[in-house]
């Protein structure tokens, strides 16, 4: 690593590693997880050096930070800086990795929100929703239960996305709405990249309602856009409906486990979300495909019994 030696500190050689191999190679959420990784580190221990670094003082890091976040977010700040500690390891700043049969630990689990809702729930929001003539939040709450799209994705489009004839919108990128201005970015992965098909019904309402809009910029962005803003604006629905608040990305989870429930194929659920492969899916809606396993074998006995 350039001018980093081993008597640097630990964060010092952590943040030029950021510098030399995370900037430009990943999307910028990606990469201000990295750097929130760097502020903890620089909390925890701001004054360890690398040559110090060993299995004891990289386990205490670990677990100070352990103290206040969940077992998994602790993984990932694992994960971010043993990517870094393994490329010292191979250019001999350390002799041996530090990271070899760390235990990691995490605060107990809070208790989970709702990650999806019925259809009949989805149906009594919908009902909530204020649908008329001009764009507003909640004609973005709908598409996205349409068409299970991220946030960041249904913020990108814009009216050439729309394909009216074909019943089809194109996903090719994502609106930075964590950036004050706010712009264009690409989607997550190469899957990302995408096709989706509308119903006849939500094709025919965006048709007009995005009639007379000007066709290169984004239809929902009309100046700073908050996450929380959102869900806020999604919770009062809810609440309104009588049925479990769940969050914006609840309504792509409530999008993909509607169609699994329906038949769809694992296949092209993974498509329309535009997962990188079928795996991810899997794990994602594991519990929802263990369900629907035992009403296959139901159906399989009912029928092994009629032979």
């Amino acid at each position: 690593m350039s001018m980093v030696k081993n008597d640097a500190l630990f964060h010092e050689y952590f943040c030029e590693w950021i510098e030399l191999y995370k900037v430009g190679a990943v999307r910028e959420v990606t990469l201000s997880k990295y750097y929130m990784s760097l502020d903890r580190l620089k909390e925890i221990v701001p004054n360890l050096r690398l040559k110090n670094l060993d299995r004891r003082q990289y386990q205490k890091i670990l677990n100070t930070y352990a103290l206040t976040h969940e077992k998994q977010t602790t993984m990932d700040f694992h994960h971010h800086l043993k990517a870094a500690i393994v490329d010292a390891v191979d250019e001999r700043l350390i002799m041996l990795d530090p990271t070899r049969k760390v235990v990691v630990k995490g605060k107990f689990p809070s208790k989970k929100k709702i990650k999806y809702i019925s259809q009949f729930d989805l149906q009594k929001l919908v009902e909530q929703l204020n649908l008329g003539e001009k764009v507003n939040n909640d004609w973005l709450l709908l598409l996205i239960a349409k068409t299970g799209l991220r946030f960041s994705e249904a913020l990108a489009l814009t009216p050439n996305d729309f394909n009216f004839a074909y019943q089809t919108v194109t996903i090719n990128k994502t609106w930075n709405y964590k950036d004050k201005l706010g712009n264009f970015q690409g989607t997550k992965n190469q899957s990302s990249n995408r096709v989706v098909q509308l119903d006849w019904k939500t094709n025919m309402q965006f048709a007009q309602l995005i009639s007379n809009m000007n066709e290169d910029q984004p239809i929902f962005v009309k100046g700073r856009v908050f996450n929380s803003t959102i869900n806020n604006q999604l919770k009062k629905h809810c609440e309104k409906a009588e049925i479990p608040v769940i969050s914006i990305h609840g309504l792509r989870h409530t999008h993909a486990s509607l169609l699994l429930f329906a038949g769809v194929s694992i296949a092209s659920v993974a498509r329309r979300l535009g997962h990188a492969n079928m795996s991810t899916t899997q794990q994602i809606y594991l519990h929802i495909i263990q369900e629907l396993e035992n009403q296959d074998n139901d159906k399989i006995m009912r029928y092994l019994s009629s032979i």
